[in-house]
């Protein structure tokens, strides 16, 4: 609007030839044209100003995923690393727990192997004993018989 009023100053300035008016009315369509030139200018400054702080915040949000991606990978391999130690120290039981079980399976066995050739000299020990006293029972009445042949030998 302080456009066509400064027009219409300049138009009536130069009818009248009253050159202050005509003067006037140009100074007031130039104001009017700074003023919008530099409304116009602000609203772009703005606009940069704006597109500026959004590339900053975009920025700030891929360094925000980047950093959480990071912890979250990180997060993962101690995981892994815990399972990874878990599953370690369950087979070092597990196979310690068979080779117990395996040594005392051996153990129970060479005992039972012990206890059989125990038994064995035993019963080897018997015979020979029962062996020895037949023998001797048998010396007795074979020196019985030959007593009773040659008498004169008792």
């Amino acid at each position: 609007m302080g456009k066509l009023v400064g027009k219409a100053k300049e138009a009536a300035g130069s009818l009248t030839g009253d050159d202050a008016l005509a003067r006037e009315g140009r100074l007031q369509q130039a104001s009017v044209e700074a003023e919008t030139d530099a409304a116009r200018e602000a609203a772009e400054a703005e606009r940069v100003a704006a597109a500026a702080d959004l590339e900053q915040e975009k920025t700030d949000v891929e360094l925000e995923r980047e950093r959480l991606r990071a912890e979250v990978e990180s997060s993962d391999r101690e995981q892994r690393a815990a399972a990874d130690r878990l599953a370690a120290e369950q087979r070092a039981e597990q196979q310690a727990a068979s080779e117990q079980v395996g040594a005392e399976a051996q153990k129970r066995a060479t005992d039972a192997a012990a206890d059989r050739e125990t038994e064995q000299a035993e019963r080897e020990h018997i015979a020979r004993e029962q062996d020895a006293a037949r023998l001797q029972e048998e010396a007795r009445r074979a020196e019985q018989r030959a007593s009773a042949i040659d008498p004169e030998e008792s």
